[in-house]
């Protein structure tokens, strides 16, 4: 299956719109190797059939090598699992190569970005923002770039929440190579991913596309440094004009670094000083990305009743007494990741309080 992929992929011509088109057109990558020339051409919207390299090519000899790493995975937009989300954007990636746990994608996820040269109070608030947003269920995406791309990374780690890296080289890269140990915690404990194919290096015309990535995956974006002219005030274009919620932390005036947040205020990004800011603004938008997409239902800004049986049942065994996550993910059989994003919608919606040490109990005053 991942032969006449890579084939594809590696042929010259061939971009991301052109497998987008192939795609639709045929419904695979597979089925459409397996076209006549003139139908392969004519849904391409161009000569490429005479293109496609052949197996042996070393191109794909090298992507199909890395593919047979157990790790390792290939997802294309005609997957189910293929984030709608993202799906949903302009130009969306034909094909996402990855390393990790693709299940995260699936997950409500926030996006923050900034300098890669920040302050240390940036460093800071990068990671405690992220920590907090990620023990809260929250999934933090980032670029994986030197700065608070790394620090945003870290917090989710030190929360034991869920981080995925989007990066702008072929997966068998880490750019900055400094941040190549924490790319192998990312791996290991979440996820990365690339539209771009194994032996990519680094050029500058990547780190746009990734950022437009970023903002399709994610519910709102957290800009926390970043100057005029930052590449992460594209990351919160794309998000506002895709629709995402737009956030920023103001600081000071004489900061070369806040000059882009303060900017992005005054263009109605909201000003924010702790993570409840923003879980305020996200909430109506959670139920949209839960695990189970076949669950949709209206969304609505407060909790008239409890969203669906699942989550009463989790709410039924939780007490005015502070009971541990763990707890409750032993108790529902539940993955981690799940039974956080449950306890978000919960506790946005008044029904159980989180206390420190990871606990959580039920509000005195919730319904039922």
């Amino acid at each position: 299956m991942h032969t006449s992929q890579a084939r594809l992929i590696h042929t010259k011509g061939a971009g991301s719109a052109t497998l987008l088109r192939l795609i639709t057109h045929f419904g695979s990558l597979q089925a459409a190797l397996q076209a006549p020339p003139d139908s392969l051409n004519q849904a391409a919207g161009k000569r490429i059939a005479d293109k496609i390299p052949g197996a042996d090519d070393p191109q794909v000899k090298q992507t199909l090598a890395w593919l047979s790493q157990l790790e390792n995975g290939l997802l294309t937009c005609d997957s189910p699992d293929y984030p709608r989300l993202l799906g949903e954007c302009d130009n969306p990636p034909a094909v996402l190569f990855y390393t990790g746990d693709i299940s995260l994608l699936k997950q409500p996820l926030l996006a923050i970005v900034g300098s890669r040269t920040p302050t240390r109070g940036g460093i800071q608030n990068a990671h405690d923002f992220s920590a907090d947003l990620a023990a809260r269920g929250l999934g933090i995406v980032s670029g994986l770039a030197a700065g608070i791309d790394a620090a945003a990374h870290r917090g989710a780690l030190d929360a034991d929440g869920i981080t995925i890296a989007v990066t702008g080289t072929g997966p068998d890269r880490v750019y900055p190579a400094g941040n190549h140990a924490l790319a192998v915690e990312i791996a290991a404990k979440g996820l990365i991913i690339t539209e771009h194919p194994p032996g990519t290096q680094v050029h500058p015309g990547h780190f746009p596309r990734r950022n437009r990535i970023i903002a399709a995956l994610s519910l709102g974006i957290l800009v926390v440094e970043a100057a005029e002219k930052s590449g992460s005030l594209i990351t919160a274009r794309l998000g506002s004009e895709a629709g995402r919620e737009v956030f920023a932390i103001p600081g000071s005036i004489h900061n070369a670094l806040t000059k882009g947040t303060h900017k992005l205020i005054r263009q109605g990004a909201k000003l924010v000083g702790n993570a409840a800011d923003i879980l305020e603004e996200v909430a109506p938008l959670i139920d949209r990305t839960r695990t189970d997409e076949n669950k949709n239902r209206a969304e609505t800004d407060t909790a008239e009743s409890l969203p669906d049986p699942e989550y009463e049942a989790l709410l039924d065994l939780i007490a005015h007494d502070p009971v541990s996550v763990d707890k409750l993910i032993q108790k529902t059989g539940l993955t981690a990741e799940v039974v956080s994003s449950m306890l978000l919608l919960l506790e946005l919606n008044g029904y159980v309080e989180s206390l420190p040490g990871n606990r959580y109990c039920r509000i005195a005053s919730s319904p039922n």
